[in-house]
């Protein structure tokens, strides 16, 4: 018995110990989207039960200390003919066994490990262990950092300097026959050594990046060699909410003996539902061992043609009064004829009130933004502000990239307000709320009032900075190129927040983010926020948005309702006495019209008095046109493409509409 015992345990140490971590490549050109880590065992073909594969943080975000920030087990996965197991990003070619999401693989420095065990040994956060190790690799990718504290933690003596050559992006970390490693070009899927089986690799292209309902999609598989059989295999495009019944046509193909090509057509059916964009895979199934998918799981989308059309136009081609507020009667009574301090507390017991507002879940913010501030023209789409562009409704961010993703963008920073989110945070509806408070400082992360859609590579972009009018390292102006049809927006959702909640200022000047180790509560600029608020007019789409919100939270945004409010809490007319008639909804909403808009030669204005004071300014405030101007006069315009304010004043009122001019 005990001879059987000690036979069983050196079979299993020499079987554990036949696979090791053959190579990887964490540091990888731009965006990190063809990372790898390889295994190998000396045995080809052979069984991965009971193995799990785990990556150690060296102590930077998102975890302090030597603790685990990813652990793939790989039960029922096997080593190929060669006895490689390639684990990769989607770009990674050729296809990887298994899927890697993107940009997951830290650049280091830090550790992979190889255990016996089960994923669930090693949940996030797990400290690092020796126990059970198989394999690790300590690397980094410059000569002067190392994972100090795991490599004593695994006793691990060298780490491997991923940047040797100068060129990480470029290069990998390969194990070379004598247990070392080197540095050199990435060799996936393949011998680092150049040696084993050539396999025959086939490649899929298709005809289109982007398709819409009703098109075909052409799709050819071509192999790197003559096919010596007749290769049959078959595909599917079937992906979540895409499937079979969205397409049709030959799915089974087959490559002749003696050739490498074959190619099918299949065609996105062209329904009559409101479905949403979508996107399809298109995923090979049946190929010979002799055969390996270069690319398997090609993704491409569909957009649907389907899509509903809103009754008002983009920041960018604005509209005005095709929306009206839903604000209740008598909802702003109590504030007329209030002024200064008093004023602007009497807007807080309306917005902040906790037996009335709502307070949803950050969670919930998702299924908020998605209906408010989703593209007026074509719903399947969202609007990111600052970039002044939509995005798919399917590209909101799910996982930790941001590439080609859209998320939620706090208007009020995150770190200036000291919001947070509260654990255990799931979206449970519009039905399921918590109270809130003006004290409650912390509510402000799901606050979907300074919430907005913004694609999330901008929205890193704006971090925590400040607002103004020039671009530096503290100050946001937004990208380059674009209108600004974002910046009334973030003014009167920047001045509801400094009135819903105790501790929150806009202040002058560029402030700081924290004060000592306190969340400082104050964001600026804002002399540059008051002139957004009059340059960029509340339009169609800010007061639909205001009215969406307000059916989840319960309050509205004062300012969206009544712009002119801003001037009474926070500008020039601090101090005076506000009457809701002094904001003249009549006037702005169906007497004067401007346009067409966009605009390239001439524009007209309409629904005014004769001899009316008609001047147009640029988005900085330079004054380009002035002149008295009758009823449905022609304008001639000879300005350079971009945005800009018209100020009609007539009747001893003035008002300021928004144009493009191409």
């Amino acid at each position: 018995m005990k001879i059987k015992l000690l036979i069983l345990f050196f079979v299993s140490i020499f079987s554990n110990a036949q696979v090791v971590i053959n190579e990887i490549d964490p540091d990888t050109p731009s965006t990190d989207v063809k990372e790898f880590i390889e295994l190998h065992s000396i045995s080809p073909n052979y069984s991965l039960n009971g193995l799990v594969l785990v990556m150690y943080n060296a102590g930077s975000t998102p975890f302090t200390g030597v603790l685990s920030y990813y652990a793939i087990d790989l039960d029922g996965y096997t080593t190929d003919a060669n006895g490689n197991f390639l684990i990769g990003n989607s770009q990674v070619s050729p296809t990887p066994a298994l899927n890697l999401p993107e940009t997951t693989l830290q650049n280091g420095p830090d550790v992979i490990a190889l255990y016996t065990g089960n994923g669930s040994d090693f949940p996030v956060g797990t400290s690092a262990t020796s126990t059970n190790l198989m394999d690790a690799i300590a690397y980094s990718n410059a000569a002067t950092t190392q994972p100090t504290a795991l490599m004593t933690a695994l006793n691990l003596t060298v780490c491997v300097n991923e940047n040797a050559t100068s060129n990480a992006a470029n290069h990998s970390i390969q194990r070379k026959v004598d247990g070392t490693y080197e540095v050199k070009a990435p060799t996936p899927g393949m011998n680092n050594d150049g040696s084993g089986i050539v396999f025959n690799y086939m490649t899929t292209t298709l005809n289109n990046t982007i398709y819409t309902e009703g098109q075909n999609v052409d799709i050819t598989f071509t192999t790197s060699t003559n096919v010596t059989v007749d290769t049959a295999f078959s595909i599917t495009l079937v992906n979540g909410s895409f499937v079979t019944a969205d397409y049709s046509g030959t799915t089974s193909i087959v490559i002749p003996a003696g050739t490498n090509t074959a190619s099918t057509t299949l065609n996105l059916v062209d329904d009559s539902l409101d479905e949403g964009d979508e996107e399809f895979i298109v995923y090979i199934s049946g190929l010979p061992t002799t055969v390996v998918a270069s690319n398997n799981s090609v993704l491409r989308r569909v957009e649907d043609n389907d899509f509903q059309i809103s009754n008002f136009g983009t920041p960018l081609a604005p509209t005005f009064g095709n929306v009206l507020p839903t604000t209740p009667a008598g909802y702003y009574a109590s504030l007329e004829g209030l002024s200064g301090a008093t004023l602007k507390q009497a807007i807080q017991d309306i917005i902040a009130n906790p037996s009335v507002v709502h307070l949803h879940s950050y969670a919930d913010i998702w299924d908020i933004i998605r209906i408010a501030d989703q593209n007026p023209a074509n719903h399947s789409k969202v609007w990111c502000m600052y970039i002044e562009q939509p995005m798919s409704k399917i590209d909101q961010q799910q996982g930790s990239s941001i590439i080609g993703k859209w998320n939620r963008e706090h208007i009020f920073c995150q770190s200036r307000g000291g919001f947070e989110v509260a654990l255990g945070d799931t979206a449970d509806g519009i039905s399921i709320w918590n109270t809130t408070s003006a004290a409650s400082v912390v509510d402000g992360v799901s606050d979907a009032h300074h919430i907005r859609v913004e694609n999330g590579q901008e929205n890193s972009s704006r971090n925590n900075k400040n607002y103004g009018n020039i671009n530096s390292a503290t100050v946001y102006a937004g990208p380059t190129g674009t209108f600004g049809s974002w910046k009334g927006d973030v003014a009167r959702s920047l001045f509801y927040m400094a009135v819903r909640f105790n501790g929150l200022n806009v202040v002058n000047g560029d402030p700081s983010e924290y004060n000592g180790a306190n969340p400082s509560g104050n964001i600026g600029d804002l002399a540059t926020l008051l002139a957004w608020n009059t340059q960029d007019p509340r339009d169609d789409y800010e007061m639909n948005r205001n009215n969406y919100v307000y059916t989840w939270q319960n309050n509205r945004n004062p300012f969206i309702d009544y712009p002119q409010l801003v001037d009474y809490v926070f500008g020039i007319k601090y101090g005076e006495p506000w009457f809701s008639s002094l904001a003249s909804s009549t006037f702005e909403f169906e007497s004067v019209k401007v346009f067409p808009n966009p605009a390239s030669e001439y524009l007209y204005v309409s629904g005014i008095e004769n001899n009316t004071n008609v001047a147009i300014y640029t988005i900085s405030g330079q004054k380009v046109y002035g002149s008295l101007v009758q009823n449905n006069d022609q304008i001639s315009i000879n300005f350079p493409a971009g945005v800009y304010f018209v100020n009609v004043t007539t009747s001893g009122k003035s008002i300021t509409k928004k144009i493009i001019v191409k």
